[in-house]
């Protein structure tokens, strides 16, 4: 059976962007390493990812909403699920999850770490999933967040690379079928 990980990110990278570069790696690593993936199915990242994925033969699934009216997924989801809100949306992003990784990105991204590093922070059933951002970005932010709630910081994990990020990712799954 097959892992899902969501991945969280920017819709304003373009294909000249290093987000982009990195989301299309990310991808290609995930799939390559076995991974499903799930994210929002429009562009920037979201299609980055797809689009590394989709490249190594992976499975896509685009969590869209008729609320952006945006039209249709990016060419690269193979499964898409439409959902009326941004809140259905992101239920449904969490639920299909097993794993989340997270980009540079802006409020809506926020929003998505939020929401799961807060089950992760309070124990809740969704908490055993792990959760890393990948890159620089988001650093301060877990360093403020630290300060105010010094369990928090353990919640989510830092990786630099996509390499190091599905590493991680790994690691925790194996350690996790051993308890």
């Amino acid at each position: 059976m097959s892992r899902v990980i969501a991945v969280f990110g920017t819709s304003k990278a373009d294909e000249n962007d290093a987000v982009f570069r990195t989301g299309v790696q990310l991808g290609k690593t995930l799939a390559e390493a076995g991974f499903e993936i799930a994210n929002g199915g429009y562009g920037g990242t979201m299609r980055a990812v797809a689009k590394g994925a989709a490249g190594a033969g992976g499975k896509i699934y685009g969590v869209t909403c008729t609320a952006f009216k945006r039209g249709r997924a990016n060419e690269f989801i193979t499964d898409e699920i439409s959902t009326d809100s941004l809140d259905q949306r992101l239920k449904k992003l969490i639920a299909l999850a097993d794993g989340y990784i997270v980009l540079l990105g802006a409020t809506g991204t926020l929003l998505e770490l939020a929401c799961v590093w807060e089950y992760k922070n309070k124990g809740f059933e969704k908490s055993a999933k792990p959760v890393i951002l990948l890159g620089e970005f988001w650093k301060p932010l877990v360093e403020m967040m630290t300060q105010a709630d010094s369990d928090c910081g353990d919640c989510v994990h830092l990786a630099d690379t996509p390499e190091q990020a599905v590493k991680e990712l790994k690691q925790w799954f194996i350690a996790a079928e051993k308890k």
